[in-house]
């Protein structure tokens, strides 16, 4: 049987996890990337780049 004393205290609840990136964070990236697709466009990476500028459109 436990006392007081030996009973450790209820943990707290889990905090929600802060964001990582704002809003504005996603607008710069989207330009940066946008800025970058233009110096890869004849190479095969290209469509990656291209299809992280939509999904990061879609985040802003």
């Amino acid at each position: 049987m436990q006392t007081d004393e030996t009973r450790e205290p209820p943990s707290p609840e889990p905090q929600r996890a802060r964001a990582v990136f704002s809003t504005e964070d996603f607008r710069l990236l989207r330009e940066a990337v946008g800025d970058y697709m233009l110096k890869v466009r004849d190479q095969p990476e290209s469509v990656k780049f291209s299809n992280l500028y939509h999904r990061l459109g879609r985040v802003a």
